[in-house]
């Protein structure tokens, strides 16, 4: 997964720059590979498997016509390697993302996407217009948060459809021109209901990136 090149992330920091000149709202954006290394996800599966394959094995050799049941050593032999092999093979990305439940995914994102609203001080905004444009690519997770001299102005609701479509240009692999969209698309709706009424820029106009 490759996040964007250093032209597109400027690409990026001029369109904020194009919509906040008519908008008092101090919009950041963030880009993060993947909201946790979900380390334990792999044990966790590889331990619960490598625990029932001994035993499973041994009931279905005793139900073999003159089975019998495998030594000790051998089922032990057994365990060891299942848990070492699929700890290997469940770490590969490609397998990892699809062991992770959904919603472990998307609890993770959205606790990345609080913690940089407030890292990246869009709490601290003279008017309260603090708004944060956040992606994870690994979880496909988009979300807009935004602070109260905005939100008393726009509800989430009118931040839905936007959310939605750039969640399927991230899960097509098109990051840079959902980024694109999504800044022109919330521009729109912040010109109206939060006008520019001075010429103030507290917050770079940039993408922040977590590799």
């Amino acid at each position: 997964m490759t996040l964007l090149n250093d032209n597109e992330r400027r690409q990026v920091g001029e369109a904020i720059t194009r919509i906040e000149r008519e908008t008092d709202a101090e919009v950041v954006t963030v880009l993060a590979r993947q909201a946790d290394n979900y380390a334990y996800i792999p044990l966790l599966w590889a331990g619960v498997i490598a625990l029932v394959a001994p035993g499973a094995l041994a009931v279905i050799a005793s139900w073999l016509p003159g089975g019998a049941a495998p030594g000790v050593w051998w089922l032990l032999a057994l365990q060891w390697l299942t848990f070492i092999v699929l700890g290997v093979l469940f770490r590969l990305p490609a397998v990892m993302t699809r062991l992770i439940p959904r919603s472990v995914r998307f609890w993770r994102a959205s606790n990345l996407a609080r913690r940089q609203f407030l890292e990246q001080n869009l709490h601290h905004t003279e008017a309260g217009t603090g708004m944060l444009i956040f992606v994870s690519e690994a979880e496909r997770y988009v979300e807009i948060l935004v602070d109260r001299g905005i939100s008393q102005q726009l509800s989430d609701a009118h931040w839905q459809r936007i959310v939605a479509d750039f969640t399927q240009r991230v899960r097509a692999g098109e990051t840079l021109p959902g980024f694109l969209d999504c800044i022109d698309a919330c521009g729109e709706l912040l010109k109206t209901h939060v006008p520019a009424t001075h010429d103030r820029n507290e917050l770079p106009n940039r993408l922040v990136v977590l590799e």
